[in-house]
């Protein structure tokens, strides 16, 4: 460990804790801003870019049809093109994100701020079915840690500045500040310290004041609600659970289907050309069915006015599923998110409308089960419940669905549970990490250190809880360096027992940090064991 290493982290030891959540507090603003202004500049280059694909529709006709396509190629072959140059803007961007901060992968921030901008726009000018939400995360998270390099922080502030980064370029893609910040945090961090939390939504707020500065107040999927539900509806709520967390893990299930099918094109053909696919159909359905490309915002505006009949809407829902499924297993740059929200309204709507045809329900509150049928889905998807609450609250501007909210989730999370369905973002990127594609970039690279610190918080009920740390089998090449416990700091030693709630600090190889991050995990986190055990017999194994 070089003397800067070392000053680095005894100052980090000694530091007063608030002064420190003062000072990485001041960073989120940094950062906040830094990313409202890179998600700005996309969410315009968005709408220009969604015009220029409607001309090009508009223009394409009888015998420039074939041009079209022509061109539509060449996008897709410019979108190989960037992959190649730089790999890690495939995708969401989601996965990539939480892998940086695991230790995985150290991804260049400009590149793939620049590529992740090219190709994400491109993909938007074809018509794929892909939002902006994930690409904001990934462009708001690199422009953290930009901050962090010109800045010149130590690992452990940058991991603070990319999780703020990450929840800056989910508030302004939204307009939705909390979400963000609970995303970010449940999501990627999956730490609920005080630090991160402060620092977090000094970025998400900055980032939103960019955001309504330049496109106003309004979230983005603003769903209007004139009626309230009333408590009659109570067993079409939690029966809407059930059945929004079965879909969730169907989605799931689809999402990884399609991506067998695509693992099934010869080797011969690069993955980086998978995306031509759905560039190609993507043509076909500029033609066939416009309502579906994009996002999906039109689709949910339909919707939610109220002018789509029960047939119209399973046959939007179906074709957007497949089109979707197809786009996002491509690895074409975009966002799974938006889509996926539209999916789980559509869900929504089509419950609703056939107990209004069925059961004489009040047709006015089709909105209020599209609003908990997307916060079940995305539930249901990702596993991150706290969020999907808070976003039913901020796309509505309303408390009323609080209770009915949280029933649906809590049903949908359950439902998911039942049926071991991973959370989709951790599976993709252990997908990721099984392919080597952590290999991609090395973890020391730029300016990192050699050792860095982690951060984490003994659970209630966890194999921590109540042990002494002599008593701990700890990941190798991790050494716990503190303890803090309320206010007071404990310099551990063998017969120091932990408690929940203590913050331990522990010193690691940072070429390790992946493998320390879930084996530290596993220890401090409420269920962890069976997967502590199982990684401890792999251990010993090899």
């Amino acid at each position: 460990m070089s003397e800067g290493d070392s000053s680095k982290i005894i100052g980090y030891l000694t530091e007063d804790t608030r002064k420190n959540r003062l000072r990485l507090s001041g960073f989120g603003v940094i950062v906040g801003v830094a990313a409202g202004t890179v998600a700005v500049v996309y969410r315009i280059a968005m709408v220009y870019s969604a015009e220029l694909r409607e001309f090009l529709l508009s223009a394409a006709d009888g015998w420039l049809i074939p041009f079209y396509f022509a061109l539509l190629l060449l996008m897709a072959l410019a979108v190989a093109a960037l992959i190649k140059w730089e790999p890690y803007i495939a995708g969401s961007g989601i996965p990539q994100v939480e892998g940086e901060l695991k230790g995985y992968f150290d991804m260049p921030w400009l590149k793939v701020i620049i590529g992740k901008l090219a190709g994400s726009l491109l993909c938007i000018v074809a018509g794929l079915s892909v939002g902006r939400e994930g690409p904001s995360v990934q462009l708001g998270a690199m422009a953290g840690k930009g901050v962090s390099r010109l800045l010149k922080q130590d690992n452990l502030k940058e991991r603070y500045l990319i999780t703020c980064g990450a929840s800056a370029g989910l508030s302004a893609a939204f307009n939705c500040p909390l979400s963000g910040v609970v995303f970010a945090l449940e999501e990627m961090h999956k730490d609920y310290s005080i630090t991160m939390i402060f620092s977090a939504m000094a970025a998400a707020v900055s980032a939103d004041f960019v955001s309504k500065w330049i496109f106003g107040m309004s979230p983005v999927f603003h769903i209007p609600l004139t009626s309230s539900l009333e408590l009659k509806y109570i067993g079409h709520v939690l029966l809407l659970g059930v059945l929004i967390g079965i879909a969730g893990v169907l989605f799931n299930h689809a999402m990884f289907f399609a991506g067998k099918c695509y693992g099934k094109i010869p080797k011969q053909i690069p993955k980086r050309f998978h995306p031509v696919i759905p560039f190609m159909l993507a043509g076909v359905m500029g033609f066939v069915m416009p309502v579906v490309q994009g996002d999906g915002h039109n689709m949910l505006e339909l919707l939610t006015d109220g002018s789509l009949g029960l047939k119209l809407m399973l046959i939007y829902f179906a074709v957007k599923f497949v089109f979707s499924m197809i786009c996002f297993a491509s690895g074409a740059p975009g966002g799974s998110l938006a889509p996926m929200m539209v999916l789980g309204a559509y869900a929504g709507g089509i419950f609703a409308k056939i107990f209004i045809h069925t059961a004489g329900m009040d047709s006015a509150l089709i909105n209020n089960f599209v609003i908990l049928a997307m916060a079940g889905y995305f539930t249901a998807i990702c596993r991150a419940p706290l969020t999907a609450v808070v976003l039913a609250i901020e796309l509505t501007g309303s408390l009323n669905h609080l209770v009915y909210a949280v029933m649906v989730v809590l049903i949908a999370e359950l439902v998911a549970s039942f049926f071991k369905s991973e959370p989709l973002f951790d599976a993709l990127l252990h997908h990721m990490i099984s392919r080597g594609e952590h290999d991609v970039h090395p973890v020391t690279e730029g300016n990192a250190s050699e050792k860095t610190l982690v951060n984490v918080t003994v659970s209630d009920g966890s194999l921590l809880d109540d042990a002494a740390v002599s008593e701990i089998v700890w990941p190798d090449r991790c050494l716990a360096v503190e303890v803090r416990r309320d206010s007071e700091v404990i310099i551990p030693h063998g017969t120091t027992v932990l408690h929940p709630g203590d913050r331990i600090t522990f010193l690691c190889d940072r070429e390790k940090l992946g493998k320390i991050k879930e084996e530290l995990a596993d220890l401090s986190e409420s269920g962890g064991a069976s997967d502590f055990h199982a990684r401890m017999r792999a251990r010993n194994e090899n």
